[in-house]
C-alpha cells in the first residue's frame, strides 16, 4: 500500500475535511434512485439509499439499524410509508459519506457525529433523526517499543481519519495536554493507519471501535482512551436529507419505532446480536464486545447524554473555527 506523505497541522486538518473528498470511488451512476411517478408527473424516490461507514465494505450496517434489517423488521415498516427498497452503500470515512449526501447520491446516513456536525454547520441540508450509539470510545495506540505516554508524542506524527469522531477526540486530547501545536497529525484511513503503525511510520494512531481493541490484543500499547475523558467520547448519528424528508415526513417516527424495538431485541438476545455483528464486521466476538457495549445503544431517539455530547463537540468545533457557523442542535432535530 502506498504511503501517504501529506502532513497537516492539527488545527487545519478538519477544515480541509469539509472540502469534501472523493466518495470512495462511487459515481452518481452507481448510486442511482429508483423512481415511480405520481399522477402529476413528479418523480418520487421509492428506494431509500443508506450510507454507512465500514472498513471492509460491508453491505449491511451493524448496531440497532443493522439488527433490524437482519431480522427483517425495517423494510416492512418503511413500506407503509411508500418506500419499497433499502440499498446500502459503505464508505471508509465520514467526509466521503458527506460528499455522497451533497451530491444527492444518498438519502440517509449513519456515521460519526463530528463529520455530521461539520456538514450541517457548513450548510448541508440534513436533519438529525436519531442517535444510534452514545458514548463511543476511541483508542490512542502507540507503536511497539515507542512512546508510552501522551506527553512523549511531542514532536511526533500521529495518524487518524480526518473529519472523524476519533479525530475530534485526538484534537481535544492534544488541546487538553497543550500539545496541539507540537504534534503532526497525518490523515490515514483506518486500514492505512493500522499498516503505518505496524511499520513504525507513525508514533501512534487514534483508532476507532473495532480497530482499537484489535490492535491492543496484538500488543500495541494503549496510551490513552476517550473513555478517560467523558467529554471526548463520540456518538453515532442518523441523518436524512431534507429533500427525502419532504417526500417522507413520517420517516423519523417510523425509524425510531423500529430502532426502539431493535434495541430491546438486542438487550434480550445479546449473544445473538454479537454473533451477527461479528459476521458483518469481520471482528471476533471479543473485539465486538469490547468495542460496542450494548449499554451504548439508547432506546430513546436523543438521550440527554447524547445531546450533551453533540453540543460539546459542536462547541469545540466552533471554538476552533473548524466550522463556518454555529447552529442550535434542537433546530437540527427532525420532527418525530
Amino acid at each position: 500500500m502506498k504511503k501517504r506523505r501529506n502532513q497537516l497541522p492539527i488545527l487545519s486538518i478538519l477544515t480541509v475535511s469539509v472540502v469534501l473528498l472523493t466518495s470512495a470511488g462511487r459515481s452518481s451512476s452507481q448510486i442511482a434512485p429508483s423512481t415511480t411517478y405520481n399522477k402529476q408527473g413528479a418523480a418520487k424516490t421509492t428506494t431509500l439509499r443508506l450510507g454507512i461507514i465500514s472498513i471492509n465494505n460491508a453491505k449491511i450496517p451493524t448496531g440497532p439499524t443493522g439488527w433490524a434489517i437482519q431480522q427483517g423488521k425495517l423494510l416492512p415498516e418503511l413500506r407503509k410509508l411508500g418506500i419499497t427498497e433499502v440499498k446500502t452503500f459503505s464508505f471508509p470515512n465520514g467526509p466521503n459519506l458527506n460528499e455522497a449526501l451533497v451530491a444527492g447520491q444518498l438519502d440517509v446516513g449513519i456515521y460519526g457525529d463530528t463529520p455530521a456536525l461539520v456538514a450541517k454547520a457548513n450548510g448541508m441540508p440534513t436533519r438529525l433523526i436519531s442517535q444510534e450509539q452514545v458514548g463511543m470510545n476511541a483508542w490512542l495506540l502507540a507503536k511497539k517499543n515507542g512512546v508510552r505516554s501522551v506527553a512523549e508524542l511531542k514532536g511526533q506524527k500521529v495518524a487518524t481519519s480526518k473529519g472523524s469522531y476519533m479525530h475530534r477526540y485526538l484534537m481535544g486530547l492534544l488541546q487538553k495536554t497543550g500539545l496541539q501545536n507540537q504534534v503532526t497529525v497525518v490523515h490515514l484511513l483506518p486500514n492505512e493507519a493500522q499498516a503505518a503503525l505496524q511499520r513504525g511510520d507513525v508514533a501512534a494512531i487514534a483508532a476507532s471501535t473495532g480497530t482499537g481493541p484489535l490492535l491492543s490484543s496484538k500488543g500495541f500499547p494503549v496510551i490513552d482512551e476517550a473513555s478517560k475523558h467523558p467529554d471526548l467520547r463520540g456518538t453515532s448519528v442518523t441523518v436524512a436529507t431534507e429533500a427525502f424528508l419532504t417526500q417522507y415526513p413520517k420517516l423519523p417516527q417510523t425509524w425510531n419505532q423500529v430502532k426502539l424495538a431493535s434495541v430491546k431485541s438486542i438487550k434480550a438476545n445479546p449473544e445473538a446480536y454479537y454473533q451477527f455483528h461479528s459476521q458483518v464486521s469481520g471482528y471476533s466476538v471479543d473485539i465486538v464486545k469490547a468495542s460496542f457495549p450494548i449499554k451504548q445503544f439508547p432506546e430513546e431517539p436523543f438521550p440527554k447524554q447524547g445531546l450533551a455530547l453533540l453540543e460539546g463537540t459542536k462547541q469545540f468545533l466552533v471554538s476552533q473555527k473548524l466550522t463556518r457557523s454555529d447552529f442550535k442542535i434542537n433546530d437540527w432535530v427532525a420532527s418525530q
